[in-house]
């Protein structure tokens, strides 16, 4: 099975994240009247629906909160990429973001595990974010 390229729809709401990835920035919306990150991106505050958001850079740094292990290619991805590996990441800012783990054995994963960002070049210069361990 040939793999398709995924390419970004961005939306009012998404597009400042898409296109951070161009430059490999992974930036997150901040609701100032909550002092708090949200994640996804969305085009209200779900603790105030304040639509006010300021797009600030994540560290990229964070701890594995949960992870699959999968066998079968997703749509975009072919044989060549199994298995892979997705989590839920626990970003330094607070928010659980979901994404890949690349560039390690699954058997050694484990919940608790520091997790750095880095990127995945994707169609028209966009960038998914994804994580290998932090002891590289």
């Amino acid at each position: 099975m040939s793999a398709q390229v995924f390419v970004p729809r961005p939306t009012d709401a998404t597009g400042p994240y898409w296109d951070a990835t161009r430059d490999h920035k992974l930036v997150l919306q901040y609701c100032p009247r909550c002092e708090e990150f949200v994640h996804h991106p969305r085009e209200a505050c779900p603790g105030c629906l304040g639509r006010e958001f300021r797009w600030v850079e994540s560290t990229g740094r964070g701890t594995v909160h949960a992870f699959s292990v999968h066998h079968r290619p997703f749509e975009a991805m072919s044989a060549d990429d199994l298995p892979y590996i997705v989590a839920f990441i626990d970003l330094e800012e607070g928010v659980r973001f979901l994404s890949n783990i690349i560039g390690v054995d699954p058997a050694a994963v484990a919940v608790g595990h520091r997790v750095n960002l880095t990127w995945r070049a994707v169609g028209e210069g966009y960038h998914l974010p994804v994580f290998e361990p932090a002891d590289r």
